[in-house]
Order: C-alpha cells, then structure tokens, then sequence
C-alpha cells in the first residue's frame, strides 16, 4: 500500500492569496501546500480520499489516470468543491464511486445536484455511484475501519485501510474509537497551527494524539502556514513524527 499526499494545506492553501507571512513567501517548495487530500494506492485500487478545489491540478502533479473511488471525510468546501473535476475520469471510465455518510452525501447531492441527476443524459456531465456509510464497509473485498470523530462539533470520519489510519480536521477523538486505532504502522492527522484552535488540532494536541496511539510512524497534515517552516517544526518533532507535504510517497506494508 502506498499514501501519496496530494494536498496538506489548510483551507485557504499555502502561501495565503496576499500574504506577507514569512512561511507565504518561502522558496522551499516543501511549504507550498494544496488543500488537504491524499491517494491511498490498495490492492491495485486508486481510493481519493476528499476531493477539494485543487483537485484538477493535484491529479496531473500525482500522475493519476485512474480513480476507482473517492471517500469523503465531511463535506466542508475544501474537501468537496472539486468533484466537477471528475469529468476525464468519467469519460474513460464511466461512474465514479463515492462513499460518504448519509449527510454528506445530501450535501454534495444539493450541492451538484446536476451530477447526481444526470443518470447519462445531460452531455459532458459526470456520474457517481452513492455508497453511504455508517459503520465498517467492504471495498475490493477488503474492510475498511470507518474511524469517528470530531471537526469541532461536526462529526466527521477517518478511515483504516490495513495498518494504515488517514484523519484530517480533527478536534476529539473519542475515547471507545481509540480500539480502532492499535497497532498502527503509519497515523496520518492534522495539525493545523501552534496556537490553539476551536475546530481543528494543534501542534500539541496531535503529538498528544500520537503519543497515545503509538504508531510506528506518524506524518501531519492539514497544516496551515502558522504552524511555521517546514524545516524548522521537523526539527522540534519526535524522531517517529514527521511533517508531510505535498507530493510526499509513503509505503506501508
């Protein structure tokens, strides 16, 4: 199995149109950061997990010819306004399967209420498979752990996928869910900023997180450009924490 992170950006996406931030204006492409996204590579699957308004261009930056499902964590415009985009993909391959929870899924339904009408007559439109979720779900013939949590008081989902864990927008966790998460080989979570934050982790918060999990290794996402550069917040981290950025390929047995 392979992650590949397509987007580690916070919702306004690194550098912030405008800013003087110093992160803003670095020349280390490591602290350039697209929405929040990632390819999780399965079993000869390509899953797309949340499908934010970078996707067109993460697509052609990863190489993707091929998406064989995409998961929704919530449906927050940085993680759906891209779904548009799954046009070329239609059009080679025909419906796009998507999983989400049954709120989600009537969020993107009003939202693209053409795509979900479409049903093949509307030309140049594209269509989606519904699968709703609500518990532990069979994709290619393997489970997947449907992960709970929570986006300040919006309830949101993470997924395991073997020995691998993807969250993002996290603010709790809670406790009977921390079961799901033993014996970790590789954690992905947020961690948006050094200061504290009403919806989303910070930088301790995570490493808390992690530190109770016990992964054998752990990468952030969902970073804006106040946690700082990304050479120095790696330096700070614990050997087994790292700070992901986009493009960045993990491997995970």
């Amino acid at each position: 199995m392979k992650i590949t992170f397509l987007g580690t950006g916070t919702s306004q996406g690194i550098p912030v149109i405008g800013s003087k931030h110093p992160v803003c204006l670095s020349d280390n492409p490591k602290d350039t950061r697209l929405r929040t996204s990632a390819l999780i590579q399965w079993n000869n699957k390509n899953i797309v997990i949340d499908c934010g308004p970078d996707f067109r261009a993460q697509m052609l930056n990863s190489g993707c010819d091929r998406v064989d499902a995409i998961f929704f964590t919530h449906e927050h415009n940085d993680h759906v306004s891209g779904l548009d985009d799954i046009r070329p993909f239609y059009f080679r391959q025909g419906n796009i399967p998507i999983y989400a929870s049954e709120r989600v899924i009537h969020a993107l339904n009003k939202r693209f209420d053409y795509i979900f009408k479409n049903e093949g007559n509307i030309p140049g439109t594209p269509n989606v498979t519904t699968n709703i979720i609500d518990d532990n779900f069979i994709f290619n013939k393997q489970e997947v752990v449907l992960l709970n949590a929570f986006h300040g008081n919006l309830p949101i989902h993470g997924f395991r996928f073997d020995n691998l864990a993807y969250f993002t927008d996290v603010k709790t966790i809670n406790q009977d869910e921390y079961f799901k998460l033993k014996d970790l080989d590789v954690l992905i979570i947020n961690a948006l900023r050094i200061e504290e934050h009403y919806s989303h982790l910070n930088l301790n918060d995570a490493l808390e997180i992690i530190s109770k999990i016990k992964p054998k290794r752990a990468y952030l996402t969902h970073i804006s450009h106040k946690l700082g550069f990304h050479k120095d917040v790696q330096l700070s981290l614990p050997e087994n924490v790292f700070l992901a950025y986009d493009g960045l390929q993990v491997e995970c047995d």
